[in-house]
């Protein structure tokens, strides 16, 4: 089992940057996979990022992408999420995410590649 704890979340108005913190404990073996998903009001969830423990290669969604930055410390297992440029869309339940699946990039870029599920953090945007 792993643990994923969130934290760094809050309010912020259009234009602001956030720093999403996230913490994994509970395997002996690191997670081939961390990122971040989130889901806004009303909407299904959906993929923000990854990075890949080797090697630090790293996917956005198009949404994000140029705004957003995954970054990993795999000495503390701690995954992180700079967001720059935030706007309201980005207002949403943020989740840390884990896969210990080896597979490629793609596989990671859809929600159900991930089985572990960190409890969230809320980011809300206002303009």
């Amino acid at each position: 089992q792993v643990q994923l704890l969130e934290s760094g979340g809050g309010v912020v108005q259009a234009g602001d940057s956030l720093r999403l913190s996230c913490v994994a404990s509970g395997r002996a073996d690191p997670a081939n996979v961390m990122g971040w998903c989130r889901q806004a009001p009303g909407k299904e969830r959906e993929f923000v990022a990854f990075a890949y423990r080797s090697g630090g290669e790293t996917h956005y969604s198009d949404s994000v992408r140029g705004r957003f930055t995954v970054s990993r410390d795999n000495a503390k297992n701690m995954v992180f999420l700079q967001m720059n440029s935030l706007n309201p869309e980005d207002t949403a339940v943020y989740y840390c995410v884990a896969g210990t699946t080896i597979a490629g990039p793609n596989y990671f870029s859809h929600i159900e590649g991930y089985n572990y599920w960190g409890q969230g953090t809320q980011v809300t945007v206002f303009s």
